[in-house]
């Protein structure tokens, strides 16, 4: 449970600082008010990072979910995506507060974003699974509980 908690910390300092980027950098190159990726980076980090991982905790905290195979293909895979993702809006941001046309610079940009977000939509459905298979043992738990709680007529 602490290392879900430390990476929705990270995931809230990245969020923070990129909002703080954004508006110094914008200032600095006289692009106040123009939009670009990092104009929404700041909250990518906040919902996808640091919301997600809160959520997560929560289920971990009453159903166990991260004992499984599955919930380790979702923490790693997901928080790869999200690095992705991250990484090519802060390029392509910063190209396009430059003056730049980001998709006429190189198709390799959108390319590896693409696949940011592929690994992100693996890691959700890697969650899921684990999510499912810890509310079946939850349910077996409780089936168990129920079943010895029972009292003999008498």
């Amino acid at each position: 449970m602490n290392r879900l908690l430390v990476t929705s910390f990270v995931y809230m300092i990245l969020g923070l600082a990129s909002g703080l980027f954004y508006r110094e950098y914008s200032k600095l190159t006289g692009t106040v008010g123009e939009q670009s990726q990092l104009s929404t980076l700041h909250t990518h980090l906040l919902v996808l990072g640091m919301l997600v991982f809160l959520v997560v905790l929560a289920l971990e905290a009453t159903m166990r979910v991260t004992g499984r195979r599955s919930f380790t293909v979702f923490y790693w895979t997901y928080n790869v995506g999200l690095v992705i993702t991250v990484v090519m809006m802060v390029v392509r941001g910063v190209l396009t507060l430059d003056g730049a046309d980001p998709t006429g610079t190189t198709a390799a940009i959108p390319g590896i974003a693409g696949l940011g977000y592929m690994l992100l939509a693996v890691g959700l459905i890697a969650l899921f699974v684990a999510l499912r298979a810890a509310v079946a043992d939850s349910q077996e738990r409780s089936f168990r509980a129920g079943a010895t709680l029972e009292v003999a007529p008498g």
